[in-house]
């Protein structure tokens, strides 16, 4: 009897010595110790945070718009504490939002192409300038289910700044409804869903969407950014962003970053006729136009962009978040190490072995979500070396058909490479007005694809003079002289195509739209900027004419002159200046009418000089003296001013930057929007 005892005591020691070794090896395992400091130092919250939901919504038409309808619903719905933000300029989704009250807003000022595509870089920047304590985005058809709240509640007391990243699944039929206060999901009949039926709706669509740009991404509002260096200017909905957002994280570490992919339960709503191409690509876009160009520009920035071309991340090596037992764990599953986070020590043997059961349970969880975890194989790098070439798929004639005004006009710019900041501060500029009618004619190729990444309406000449000069293609010099004479052709040849041409040069800053004034013009008038620097007396003098900025309508006149100009240039070894005016007023001013007209004798088209209070020159007035430019102008009631009479390029800019007359931030390729926070960069 004694020696039974003995062999009892003796395997209770073990027993309970094996308890000890578990429970230490686990609080030493490396994914243990790091999720400890995650939470050793944070001061919980008793009141919720405060969340944000950002988005970018297509129009609120047919099954598209009922699906976002009921995924913003779905929202809305989760918490007061939520507010949800689209982007959108379009009128369908403000009329659908005024149904919704302050708690859905809409936000047009951020960047879009010239087909409306957002710009992701512009959608992040706007989130992170936005007052809350965690930001979402999320795609526009995707449901979130109430574990999302309880999952950010969580992330929330997390004392490190984070970012979360979690993949909805695919659903092509659901059977579901929201009440109409949109906190109850029904059946069709109106009898309320228990969760068991959602949780068979999961088990349906086992697989999460990775690779084809719908994931979840939330962070929250701390000090660190996202990433090093500049987010590239990604058109958001065509791929790539996600992974190159996590991979910059992970590689710099200035976020913790999970997937709570098995802790967020969401769903993406797809259209079954389309369930081959979920992506999108190689598709038409709702506008009838071809958009795999998008897909292929977002590849080409991920390679050209950060440093994750050089990395194969994955997301199965993701730190994974999980509810096990009711008890949210960080797991690192590929490296086999498990972590629960305690919100206080264990104090006594009995809780320690109530522990030790709890993780046999956990490991069961685990190993559960490691079976999964395996099926996550989406990797940067494959999308980025699949790239194909970027290919523009519009001719001349296509682009001017989509960007064109109902008069039938389009607003011309020629910009080489050396110009290209302050041909986004135009265009930045043209957006704030709300013109879009415009068009860049790319002096080079790489014009030509920046313009493309820009989200610019860009057309190539093939005639277009090589071996342009960065510095030196200013005013007066041979360069400028060979590239000029582009800007008449291409005049020409937009109006033989039937539209009516503003040429501006992109050195010509907009204070309103000049346009409902130059239409008061009427045919068989060229109505162009004076370069008469003189107060007083006729602005019609030889050689006055400024080829940088003039409306030609599309008739036979104008057609006929703009004929007799290019074939003049062509022959002189100066600027299209000169011959603008030689050929149209006449050489010496022959044909002059007046003080501020001529009247071209062969074509009987008239040559009006604009009033330069309206249309200042960059000499008239000393406008750009002034120590408040934008006021002085405002004052004089000025439509447009012109930043010539100034010799360089780099003056140019400085005048134009130091004036407060610039809309474009070189730093973050975003236009400047009234709530940008970033500071200008130096130019080089």
């Amino acid at each position: 009897m004694k020696a039974l005892k003995m062999g009892l005591w003796s395997i209770w020691l073990s027993g309970l010595l094996l308890i000890c070794l578990s429970i230490y090896a686990t609080q030493k395992l490396p994914a243990f110790n790091n999720n400890q400091k995650l939470f050793k130092n944070r001061k919980f919250k008793h009141t919720s945070p405060k969340i944000a939901i950002f988005t970018a919504p297509g129009p609120f038409t047919g099954s598209v718009g009922s699906r976002q309808s009921l995924a913003i619903r779905s929202w809305l719905g989760l918490s007061k504490q939520i507010t949800v933000v689209l982007f959108s300029q379009n009128p369908s989704v403000a009329a659908f939002a005024r149904n919704f009250g302050s708690r859905l807003l809409v936000e047009p000022n951020i960047d879009f192409t010239f087909l409306g595509t957002p710009f992701f870089h512009s959608m992040v920047a706007r989130a992170q300038a936005f007052t809350s304590d965690i930001s979402v985005l999320i795609d526009p058809e995707t449901i979130l289910l109430p574990d999302f709240i309880s999952t950010l509640n969580y992330a929330y007391k997390v004392d490190h700044d984070w970012l979360l990243v979690a993949s909805s699944r695919n659903v092509s039929n659901f059977p579901f409804y929201l009440s109409d206060n949109g906190k109850n999901w029904q059946r069709q009949e109106g009898k309320r869903v228990r969760t068991r039926e959602f949780q068979e709706l999961l088990d349906q669509s086992p697989h999460w969407n990775l690779c084809d740009g719908r994931m979840l991404m939330a962070w929250n509002n701390g000090e660190p950014p996202l990433h090093t260096g500049v987010l590239p200017p990604f058109l958001y909905g065509k791929g790539i962003y996600d992974p190159w957002i996590i991979s910059e994280a992970l590689s710099y570490e200035f976020r913790f970053v999970f997937d709570a992919s098995w802790t967020i339960s969401s769903l993406s709503l797809v259209d079954p006729k389309h369930r081959s191409d979920l992506s999108g690509r190689g598709s038409l876009g709702s506008d009838g136009v071809e958009r795999s160009w998008e897909y292929v520009g977002n590849s080409h920035l991920g390679s050209l962009y950060g440093s994750s071309f050089f990395h194969g991340i994955n997301y199965s090596t993701l730190v994974k978040l999980l509810n096990c037992d009711r008890e949210y764990i960080f797991v690192n599953i590929t490296a086999k190490a498990v972590s629960t986070v305690l919100d206080k020590r264990l104090s006594s043997w009995k809780e320690k072995t109530s522990h030790f059961w709890t993780l046999k349970k956990t490991m069961a969880c685990i190993d559960v979500a490691r079976s999964l975890n395996s099926r996550l194989n989406c990797s940067l790098t494959d999308q980025l070396e699949s790239s194909a070439p970027l290919d523009f798929p519009f001719s001349l004639e296509s682009l001017l058909s989509v960007i064109a005004d109902k008069n039938k006009t389009i607003v011309l710019a020629v910009a080489g490479y050396s110009y290209r900041d302050m041909l986004m501060s135009w265009v930045c500029r043209l957006r704030r007005l709300r013109v879009t009618n415009f068009v860049v004619c790319a002096l080079d190729h790489e014009t030509y694809q920046f313009s493309i990444f820009q989200g610019l309406p860009v057309f190539s000449d093939p005639s277009t003079p090589s071996n342009i000069s960065f510095d030196d293609c200013h005013f007066g010099t041979k360069c400028f002289q060979r590239v000029t004479k582009v800007k008449s052709r291409m005049v020409l040849q937009i109006l033989k195509l039937g539209y009516n041409v503003l040429l501006s040069d992109v050195d010509v800053y907009w204070f309103k739209s000049p346009l409902p004034l130059l239409y008061s013009f009427g045919p068989s008038v060229l109505a162009a900027q004076s370069d008469e620097y003189n107060v007083t007396g006729a602005i019609n003098l030889p050689r006055r004419l400024n080829s940088g900025f003039y409306f030609a309508r599309c008739d036979a006149s104008t057609i006929a002159a703009l004929e007799k100009v290019v074939k003049h240039a062509a022959t002189s070894g100066l600027s299209e200046q000169p011959s603008f005016y030689d050929t149209l007023c006449g050489e010496g001013g022959s044909n002059r009418v007046g003080d501020n007209r001529c009247m071209e004798p062969e074509t009987n088209l008239t040559i009006h000089f604009l009033d330069r209070n309206l249309f200042p020159n960059g000499a008239y007035l000393g406008m750009w003296e002034k120590k408040n430019v934008k006021r002085a102008c405002e004052k004089k009631g000025c439509l447009v001013l012109h930043n010539n009479w100034i010799s360089g390029r780099l003056k140019k800019l400085e005048r134009q930057v130091l004036s407060g007359l610039w809309e474009y931030d070189i730093s973050t390729r975003m236009c400047m929007h009234s709530w940008h926070r970033t500071k200008l960069a130096i130019f080089t």
